[in-house]
């Protein structure tokens, strides 16, 4: 009995010590340690930014002269008018599967509208148009500017004047759209596009 209640009490013992180990071993260092090698990479972003001019916007020129804000131009808007355009896409290369199977081929054309929805209307205007714009536009529309206007009426500047994102025709937009004219609102109907473009001088003016 005593060797019985011996061995009970030193497996009981031996099994705190190992519980006691395991519990500093969380905690303790075992081994050689070395410092960290490669420097803190936040302390290397501000010695880099250190390094900068106060105001570095006089490299970038002023922004009037930025091409990347020079939108694609469209001629005004002579009479009211709506219109429809289906916005195909011809792939210019072709589409497979991991696993090399022919999944689309080049040339493929389709409408995209088919699969994606467009939610908001783009309401695209004149950068001299931006005050019927705001007006016609709701909160969740986008208002795009086409380019040609005054160099200093670019997006970017007019957001900030008019304290909400404005965005820059593109080429490509321009294209795929199938825009001549502003203004003109963009809206999806089905699987087309439907374009109501404005005569503003009809309306008696562009402030209306």
């Amino acid at each position: 009995m005593v060797a019985f209640q011996s061995a009970t009490i030193a497996g009981l013992l031996a099994r705190a010590v190992l519980i006691a180990s395991s519990a500093r071993a969380d905690t303790s260092t075992i081994g050689r340690t070395w410092p960290i090698a490669e420097p803190d990479a936040m302390a290397e972003i501000e010695a880099r930014a250190a390094q900068q001019p106060p105001d570095i916007r006089a490299k970038f020129g002023p922004r009037s002269a930025w091409s990347a804000l020079k939108g694609a131009t469209l001629a005004t808007a002579r009479e009211n008018r709506v219109r429809h355009v289906v916005p195909f896409y011809t792939l210019d290369q072709e589409i497979r599967l991991p696993d090399g199977k022919l999944l689309y081929p080049k040339g493929f054309t389709f409408n995209p509208l088919t699969y994606v929805s467009l939610p908001q209307r783009l309401v695209i205007v004149h950068p001299r148009d931006l005050a019927w714009a705001l007006k016609t536009a709701t909160l969740t529309d986008w208002i795009v500017l086409t380019g040609g206007g005054d160099p200093k009426d670019d997006a970017l500047s007019l957001g900030e004047r008019h304290s909400r994102a404005l965005f820059m025709l593109e080429e490509r937009v321009k294209d795929r759209l199938g825009l001549t004219v502003a203004p003109v609102i963009v809206r999806q109907v089905g699987q087309k596009l439907e374009l109501t473009e404005v005569n503003l001088s009809a309306k008696g003016g562009r402030g209306q």
